[in-house]
Order: C-alpha cells, then sequence, then structure tokens
C-alpha cells in the first residue's frame, strides 16, 4: 500500500529520516499543506522562502509534489483517504501549535497512523533530563547532558530513495505556492543550503569563535533560516565539524543553545509569550502613548543610537539581523526603553526571515531576565560600548546608516551629528539607573 509524506520544517530530500521510512518497500506521495494559520502569523519574507523552498523541493522531485491549502486535519484525511495510505509519515514537530495541529490530524485519520520519525533537532527535545527525569532550566548542565546523550549519523535518502506518486493523477488539486514578490539576501531550497554551508566552514568556520559576535565581517553562517525550514539537517552540519577545532566547538553549542529552547518550550509552552520566571511578572513596562512612539522609533531604526538603529533597519529591509547585534537592540527595548519584551519578540517574528517560535521568544526573555539562564538583571548593555566593542570601525553602521556614511566617526563619540539623523530619543545612564531600580523592586 502507498503512503503519504506530510513535509512540514524539513523541506529537503537529504538526511530525511521520516522519507527513509516512508520509502521502505512501498510508493509514496509527497505533500504539503499551506495552513492559512501559519501564512496569517508569518511575514512576507518568511513566506517568502517557505515559497522558494517548496519550489525548489518541487524540482527536485520532478514535480511530484502535491501543495494544498487548507486546515491540516480536513486535507490530510482526505489524500490519505485517495490513494487508500497505509501511514502518513512526517518528522516530529515539538512547538506547542505543531504538537495541537498532529493530534488533531491523527484523530481526524482514524485508523491510518501518523508516523513519527526524526526531528529537526541534534537531540530532540525530551531526551536531555536530569537522572530523575525531570527537564533542565539551565543550559550549562544541559549541555554537558546534550553531549552524552549524542546524536545519529545522517539518514541516507535522497530523490531517489522512493517510487514517487504522480499527484496530477489525484482529484486534490494543487494550489499556487506563496510567492510575495519579496527580493531576499539568501536563496532558499537544499542545493543552496549545502552551498552556504560549505562556503562557511571553507571560509569562515576557522574564524568563527573570534569573529561570531562582528557584525562587520563575515562571520556567521547564515544557516539559521536553512534550519527554520529544515533546508538541511543539523547532523549534516555537525556531519562536517572537525570537533578538535575551537570553530568547531562554538559552532556546536550554538546548535545546542537551539536544541535547549526547544526542549524549554516544550516542557513550558505559555513561555512562549508569558514571563518563564513568573517572578518578573511584577516588573514595571511601559505601555502608554508615549511608549509606543518610541517602540515605533526603535522598529524604524530611528533611536539616535547607530548600532541600534543600524541593526533595526537592517531587519526592516533584509530580514535578518546578526545575532550580537539582536541582543543590543533586545537590551534597548526592555532595559533603556522599558517596553515589554513580547512587543519586540512579536516584532522580530514579523520580520524575521529565521524567526523560530523557541529561538525568539527565549532569546527575549534571555535579554529580558525573564527566562532560563537569564542575564543578570543588572546586565544593561550600553550601545555605545557595545557599538564600538563589536564594530570597532563603524562599518557595519555605515552600511545600514545612511546618515553617517560619511561621518568620521560612526559611532558619534565626539563627532557632531549629521544633518538627518535623530538625537538620542532617552538618556542611557538614566534609562539605566531606572531600569535597575524596577528591578531591584523585584
Amino acid at each position: 500500500m502507498p503512503a503519504v509524506l506530510w513535509f512540514r520544517r524539513d523541506l529537503r530530500l537529504g538526511d530525511h529520516p521520516a522519507l527513509a521510512a516512508a520509502a521502505e518497500d512501498t510508493d509514496v506521495l509527497a505533500c504539503f499543506v499551506l495552513d492559512p494559520r501559519l501564512e496569517k502569523s508569518s511575514g512576507a519574507r518568511r513566506l517568502q522562502f517557505l515559497g522558494d523552498s517548496l519550489r525548489q523541493l518541487r524540482d527536485d522531485l520532478g514535480g511530484r509534489l502535491l501543495v494544498v491549502r487548507g486546515r491540516p486535519e480536513e486535507r490530510i484525511p482526505l489524500i490519505a483517504t485517495e490513494i487508500d495510505a497505509s501511514a502518513v509519515h512526517v518528522t516530529d514537530d515539538f512547538a506547542p501549535f505543531g504538537r495541537r495541529r498532529d493530534e488533531r490530524v491523527r484523530t481526524a485519520l482514524g485508523s491510518v497512523p501518523l508516523v513519527a520519525t526524526g526531528s529537526p533537532y541534534l537531540v530532540s527535545p525530551g531526551r536531555v533530563t536530569k537522572p530523575n527525569g525531570d527537564p533542565y532550566r539551565v543550559f550549562t548542565p544541559f549541555l554537558r547532558t546534550w553531549r552524552e546523550v549524542g546524536w545519529r549519523k545522517p539518514a541516507r535518502s535522497g530523490a531517489d530513495a522512493a517510487r514517487w506518486i504522480d499527484p496530477a493523477q489525484l482529484r486534490q488539486k494543487p494550489c499556487k505556492i506563496p510567492d510575495p514578490g519579496v527580493t531576499l539576501d539568501i536563496e532558499a531550497g537544499e542545493a543552496a543550503a549545502l552551498g552556504q554551508w560549505k562556503s562557511f566552514t571553507d571560509k569562515a568556520l576557522q574564524h568563527y569563535h573570534d569573529d561570531r559576535n562582528r557584525p562587520d565581517l563575515p562571520g556567521t553562517s547564515r544557516m539559521s533560516a536553512h534550519l527554520k525550514f529544515g533546508t538541511i539537517h543539523p547532523r549534516t552540519l555537525v556531519a562536517d565539524l572537525n570537533l578538535r577545532t575551537k570553530g568547531a566547538q562554538t559552532y556546536l553549542r550554538e546548535l545546542a543553545f537551539r536544541d535547549f529552547y526547544a526542549d524549554v518550550l516544550r516542557q513550558w509552552p505559555t513561555s512562549a509569550w508569558h514571563n518563564w520566571n513568573s517572578q518578573f511578572d511584577g516588573i514595571a513596562t511601559d505601555t502608554g502613548a508615549e511608549a509606543k512612539r518610541r517602540f515605533e522609533s526603535w522598529k524604524d531604526g530611528k533611536t539616535g543610537f547607530p548600532i541600534v538603529d543600524a541593526g533595526m533597519r537592517q531587519l526592516r529591509e533584509s530580514g535578518f539581523m546578526h545575532n550580537r547585534v539582536r541582543m543590543i537592540v533586545a537590551s534597548f527595548l526592555v532595559k533603556d526603553l522599558h517596553l515589554p519584551w513580547q512587543w519586540g519578540a512579536g516584532w522580530f517574528l514579523d520580520q524575521l526571515v529565521d524567526g523560530d517560535m523557541a529561538n525568539n521568544q527565549h532569546g527575549w526573555q534571555w535579554c529580558a531576565g525573564s527566562g532560563t539562564d537569564a542575564a543578570p538583571y543588572f546586565r544593561v548593555f550600553n550601545p555605545s560600548t557595545q557599538g564600538e566593542k563589536f564594530d570597532p570601525s563603524g562599518d557595519y553602521i555605515r552600511r545600514w546608516v545612511p546618515e553617517l556614511r560619511d561621518a568620521t566617526d560612526a559611532h558619534l563619540r565626539k563627532a557632531e551629528r549629521p544633518k538627518g539623523y535623530p538625537a538620542p530619543i532617552v538618556d542611557h545612564g538614566a534609562e539605566r539607573a531606572e531600569a535597575l531600580r524596577r528591578y531591584q523592586s523585584l
């Protein structure tokens, strides 16, 4: 009997355990369901990357990918019934939305099993626990056990791993793949992911430990969007790493953080939008008209703080922001502007190509001090010194803030503020003191 392979966050053919499981002695129908709920919550750039990845996957399958629109709990059973499927195969999903969706699909399928094989992570959420079975609340001990648990080698799979069913034979009619017409600064699809990874390992991995915090240098992998959509699996990345080198070990640690935050979200699903540490519910935040005006200045990159404005304009114009700069702008929103971290997290999810619920929300909570491994409340990033340290020549600032392109000192330490560039919207020293007062009040 044939089987259905339902693609989700695994838009590739290589190193695909669910594909290998579906292809065992059977014909396979490849499908993807465009859920209107996810379309509505995704920014235009993320939809563009999704659409580009689906088109590439369809090409890799010789056109044999069925893309339909609707509720998965309605469309998947219809597809399974039409081909008399023995099973529907998926890569497991651990996010709150995905778990609820899969439970509804499982119920709707009735006697047809929904078979989950593999996950988007090196170590699936729930596998790394304390000896008593409790989840870890702190990253460092999680990391030690995570290394001990380990991960499997890449799965052997590809376009020739299955006998693919031609969806043109079905009554199910395909929908149009999303194409918002947005220009991306990163190419989507499995081939692009493999090419980007090779470029990073050839040119930048050796210096990754030292350069990863420098937004003015091409020192990061730019694999985050590919990992978000599963156009490559983290096992494929790790298989290429020489873990005896400092750069490779540092990169592996970043992948461990990705697994840790996915585990945290699985264990505490309300942490997507609520303080993981409920003690921080008592922190006073600003939400009035002036707060909203400052929020718009932050979103527009018009705060008068060069490194903050550079990051926010990079986000708005490209759908990406360097990770160090993400921390700087998040600290500024929460501790200089005293705004709710949820405002910033929501804007990031709207703009980022790599917007991932677990990584994004818990990264914001780290900056706000309300999450696991929280930054100490007294750690308030000084945007001026952070800019000087991590963008010493000002090249990053000049690239994204045209008003400062000809400035002798892009950090404006002593230089005159160019015409057209705003004055600082707050006094950092005063707002740092106010942030500490609010935190200490707990």
